[in-house]
This record gives C-alpha cells, structure tokens and sequence, in this order.
C-alpha cells in the first residue's frame, strides 16, 4: 500500500461543498465573496456565515476546508485582504491559501498558528522560491504550476522540504500563473488582482448567420462554423489567423486529465491532488469528486485506476495531459 494522495476539490458555492464532502473529498477548497480569492464571479463564493456553516458541515464528516485567499493586495487598500485573513482564523479553517508576500507576511505575523499554503499564483517553481517562501512564513505547502513534468516534479520534491499540490483535473493554463495578463490587457480586469479572468461581462457572442463570433471586450477571440461548439472567450484559447491560416496559438479548448499518471505523482512524492472547477456546479463536482475519490483509493491500494469515463466534461470534450508528459523534450 502507498501513502494515500489527499483530494483536494473545489467548492464555489455551499451545494458544490455539500457534494465535493458527500462524495469523498479530504479537502474542499473555496473562497470569500470578494476581490481577495482569483474567482470573484458573480454568484459564486462564501459569506462568513457560510464559510461557518460550511466548515461545520465538512468537519462532521472528516473533511477539511481551505481558504483561498490568493490575489494580491491592493496599494494604500490592504483591509479587505487581513479583514479575510483574520475572519479565517476567527471561523477556524484548516489553512489559508496565499499568493501576496506581503500578505505572507502579515498571516504569519498575526496569525502564527493558522498554517499556511502557498498559491500557484505565487508563481514558485523551484527550491531556491519555494525555500523562501518556508524559511520567510513558515509555509507547510506549495501548490504547483501546470508547467511542470512529473520527472521536474520530483527533482523537485526531493530538494523541498514542503509538501506540494498538482492540478489534475479541469481547466489548462499554460500561462505563468500569477503572472498573466492579458485579460487586464483586454478588460482591464485581472485575475491576480480584481480575482477575474475573462469576466462575464466583457462577454459577447455574435450571429452572423454562417457562423457564430466570440468576443471579449474588443477583441474577437474566435469564429466558430454552424454546429459546432462555441467555447467560452479567453485571449490564450483564442484561434487567431497568422500568415492566412486560423489556428489556436497559444491554447486549444482541452482540460487536463492526469488521473492515469497518478500512480508516477506518487512516486514523484506528491501529496495532494488538486480539482479545478469552482466555477462549476455541484453535479460537476459531485461526478468528478467520486470519480477520482474510487481512482485515489485503487492506486492506494497499489492498483491501476480504471478509465474515470470524464470525457463529457472536458472543454471541447478532449483532454490533455498537459506538461506533465512533455514528449517533445
């Protein structure tokens, strides 16, 4: 039998929290409803009385809840981001998860006991970032970016002493996470400040009768033929025409699958495997939570998982395995 890979699952709303719990997750993963989590949408989220709520409901079945509080904070405007840091370990999460240093900094300082994750979007990639962020603020774990292969991986684990957190299901940025911007560049919103990518409503989708044309803001992002699927516009999935021919250059529509890699993420010395999806709805995660709740327990048991039949709900219903397998190196 091998350690066993903690599920950590995402949870955007009570009922996603509900069903990510009642389907097996170690760890849900959430946040407040405002600018200090990277997915401040519009019907998504926690109020404090929720989060409490919420935090009861997980704990009374054996389950954990994590914080997300991974946007950076705003110059001359850092209440609202202690204000979250502080409620945290007032309503008593299992950990907060960070990406400003600055905020770091003051978590450690104030709240010395309420352990502490850092965020993909800090961006910290190898040891020398991730020994600074330990030695600095105590950090217990860092969740990593999804440009990583799993041998990077674990050259990596074996020169950290910090657990670390692999997204392996749901959607793909190939961008340096915390770093992007090019939805600010296209709306003025950011996902590493204001918690958006691609807001809502700089969404637009025009009929022109032979095919249907996706916009953010004022960009076209895609052309999409009759039947066939539009997907949602972000600039880094967008198939744009260079030298006559239309082509996705930097993304395709595809969500990463890595589920049958996870017994290589063992012996890679990962802790913790991390669901995408907070935007999701709770059948969402309901599906995938057990899904992978049955594949973790099999490869624990040293077995191969079998096929988790997730294929319906990938962008563009393909999948991808992303970095983790980098064949053309």
């Amino acid at each position: 039998m091998t350690h066993p890979l903690e599920l950590v699952c995402p949870a955007g709303t009570p009922a996603a929290l509900h069903a990510a719990v009642d389907n097996g997750a170690d760890a849900v993963y959430l946040g407040f409803r405002d600018e200090t989590n990277a997915r401040n949408f519009p019907g998504l989220n926690f109020s404090r009385k929720e989060l409490a709520a919420g935090l009861e409901y997980a704990h009374a079945r054996n389950c954990q809840v994590f914080l997300a509080v991974n946007t950076f904070m705003e110059a001359g405007n850092s209440s609202p981001w202690h204000k979250a840091i502080d409620d945290a370990a007032s309503i008593g999460v299992d950990c907060v998860i960070l990406a400003d240093i600055g905020l770091c900094a003051y978590a450690a300082e104030k709240h010395p006991d309420l352990r502490r994750h850092l965020s993909v979007q800090a961006s910290a990639s190898n040891p020398e970032a991730i020994r600074f962020y330990q030695d600095a603020f105590d950090v217990k774990r860092v969740v990593l970016p999804r440009v990583l292969s799993i041998k990077e991986i674990a050259e990596l684990n074996q020169a950290i002493d910090v657990e670390t957190e692999v997204f392996v299901f749901g959607g793909l940025c190939v961008m340096a996470e915390g770093r992007c911007q090019l939805s600010s560049y296209a709306t003025g919103q950011s996902p590493n400040i204001n918690g958006v990518c691609s807001p809502a409503k700089d969404v637009e989708y025009i009929d022109t009768g032979d095919r249907m044309v996706s916009r953010l803001g004022d960009y076209t992002i895609n052309a999409f033929a009759k039947g066939e699927a539009a997907g949602y516009p972000t600039l880094c999935k967008g198939r744009f025409v260079v030298d006559g021919k239309a082509s996705y250059l930097f993304e395709d529509p595809t969500s990463l699958n890595v589920a049958m890699m996870m017994p290589e993420l063992v012996e890679a010395g990962v802790t913790a495997l991390k669901i995408e999806g907070r935007q999701r709805g709770r059948a969402y995660v309901a599906q995938v939570v057990q899904a992978f709740r049955k594949a973790a327990d099999a490869v624990a048991q040293g077995q191969t998982p079998e096929a988790l039949g997730l294929d319906n709900l990938a962008e563009g219903q393909t999948k991808t395995q992303g970095a983790y397998d980098k064949a053309w190196r």
